[in-house]
């Protein structure tokens, strides 16, 4: 392997992750020229996972379903994720007098909130992958509406407080299962721009409705905030229901070439032959040992509208709901999915703690801003997180095309490690944001140090949630659960102390302690690439949940 992936040294005849995904194009005898390939631009590229021959598998769904379902999924994810988090952000200063009490506590009630996704992430994933995403995110939606509900008519602090709790069940789902349904619906080489949009959304949408969230309060009331998102996640929810099916599949292991350990593109290519009209009647003698579920039989005939809006779908694991709960943790047994976790979650977590004391530093001398001037602040972050996500969205694809042509087609999931180079700027930003603000230095330079980091951070954070993909796909469920409970784990520490030391110590030392972090996390991405591959080699031959009678995928 080039670019400084070193090589499997073992025995073992294939790395799951590492697939053949561009190939010259095939003579009609080659085995690949009987795999499915994509259309266009895309004709010598090997669909990564193969799709069976269901119409109900949703790799074969139209693009535009796809698509469809995606727009709901995130337009969720904007609602119960990006804007129930931080929604009084921006209204901390406005709370506090109304309530009579301190920062700290008014920004204790999203400490609370995020307490309590959390502590649901385990439970969400274990019913996720037991009973499907659908009716998990079908749940979460209604808890946002039941939290919006109590939150517009609430009247003191303990029924707010109470309101938020309600609220933070429904962040789990659209913050960590929403990734799981990226390689549901598409294949290896689409992906990368699907995760830059989840990525998106999570990063600087959370910055943009900070400002809608403070124009709000300083025009119509705090009250409005949880008006708007009653009829806002409404909605959500009623497309959800309509238009938004189960998207788990169990797909035979033959066609997950990408999980595979052993190469089986002769026999996958037999099987695929059998579909073939071209070629059936010349393989009717052939004596195949091992058949595929799928190809014995006739597919089974499409599911109606009517038919896939069935909230429950069957039982889609045989393991316990207690094993299942603790999956999430376990994955951390594996130092690849663990690094994932640790260092997309700690990132996160610095641009949270950033709007923690945002409000606390510039509703006073010298800045002096309203809810509404410290909403708009957040304009800055949401640019470099959008300028970031756009970059990555138009050239994470084609950059992991180009490198694989040019590994002879084979497709390693650490070139997806390769854009964290440019994240080092993330860093430069949260320490001069800190330095600047306490030195009351001009606003719009303080603010473009906000948008500098989260620029960085995108880098970090969707890069390894592609790779994340890619490498431990049967783990990405309970991988991305994992990294959800740590950063809101860490949301709700911050909560506690961010404030107080911000007061006591300055905003400087704050961020520059969290930029030294920062550095050091990036830096970790080093010898992940360069050994990645061998640990994923190493982990198969020595699988610790294996070994622990864990499963992260059905066993159907």
């Amino acid at each position: 392997m080039g670019f400084g992936i070193l090589e499997d040294k073992s025995d073992l005849a294939h790395v799951p992750g590492t697939v053949l995904l561009a190939e010259k194009i095939s003579q009609p005898g080659d085995v690949l020229a009987q795999l499915k390939h994509g259309s266009g631009a895309d004709a010598q590229i090997v669909l990564v996972p193969q799709p069976s021959e269901d119409p109900n598998d949703p790799l074969n769904w139209p693009y535009w379903k796809k698509l469809s379902i995606v727009a709901i999924l995130v337009y969720g994810s904007c609602l119960c994720a990006a804007t129930v988090g931080p929604l009084l952000n921006a209204s901390i200063a406005v709370l506090a007098m109304d309530f009579k009490t301190s920062f700290k506590d008014i920004t204790l009630m999203s400490g609370y909130q995020l307490l309590a996704a959390g502590c649901s992430g385990p439970i969400v994933s274990a019913l996720a992958r037991k009973y499907g995403k659908r009716p998990v995110f079908l749940a979460s939606s209604l808890f946002a509406v039941i939290g919006s509900i109590m939150g517009s008519a609430s009247h003191s602090y303990n029924t707010l407080l109470a309101a938020r709790i309600v609220q933070g069940f429904s962040i789990s789902a659209y913050e960590s299962i929403i990734f799981s349904v990226i390689p549901d619906l598409f294949f290896l080489h689409q992906r990368g721009l699907f995760t830059a949009i989840v990525s998106f959304t999570l990063s600087a949408v959370s910055n943009l409705s900070s400002v809608v969230a403070g124009a709000v309060t300083n025009n119509l009331g705090w009250h409005y905030l949880f008006h708007l998102l009653i009829v806002t996640v409404g909605l959500q929810l009623i497309l959800l229901y309509l238009f938004v099916p189960e998207t788990t599949y169990h797909r035979d292991r033959l066609y997950e070439v990408d999980l595979a350990s052993t190469d089986n593109l002769q026999e996958l290519a037999e099987a695929e032959a059998r579909h073939d009209p071209r070629t059936q009647k010349a393989i009717q003698d052939l004596k195949i040992e091992k058949t595929v579920t799928n190809t014995s039989s006739v597919p089974p005939p499409k599911k109606t509208f009517i038919q896939e809006l069935a909230i429950f779908t069957g039982t889609h694991s045989d393991e316990s709901l207690i094993q299942l709960v603790f999956a999430p943790v376990l994955c951390c047994l594996n130092l690849g999915v663990l690094w994932v976790v640790v260092v997309s979650g700690t990132v996160t977590s610095f641009y949270v703690g950033m709007a923690y004391v945002a409000a606390q530093i510039f509703s006073f001398p010298p800045y002096n801003l309203t809810a509404a001037g410290v909403g708009y602040l957040s304009l800055g972050p949401f640019l470099g997180g959008a300028l970031a996500s756009i970059v990555l969205g138009l050239t994470n694809d084609p950059l992991i095309i180009w490198f694989t042509k040019r590994n002879k087609g084979i497709f390693e999931p650490e070139i997806r490690l390769l854009p964290i180079i440019f994240s080092s700027v993330g860093g430069v930003g949260l320490i001069l944001y800190g330095v600047l603000a306490q030195r009351g230095d001009n606003l719009y330079l303080v603010d473009f140090m906000w948008g500098l980091m989260l620029f960085g951070a995108v880098f970090i954070f969707t890069s390894a949630s592609a790779y994340a993909i890619d490498a431990y796909r049967d783990m990405s469920s309970e991988l991305f659960i994992a990294s959800m409970m740590l950063k809101n784990f860490l949301f709700y520490a911050y909560s506690y102390f961010m404030n107080d030391w911000a007061a006591s110590a300055g905003p400087a030392q704050v961020f520059e302690v969290f930029g030294g972090v920062y550095f050091a996390l990036a830096l970790t991405t080093i010898p992940l690439y360069i050994f990645g591959k061998r640990y994923r080699s190493f982990w198969h031959r020595h699988n610790l949940l294996e070994m622990l009678h864990v499963r992260t995928h059905s066993a159907f």
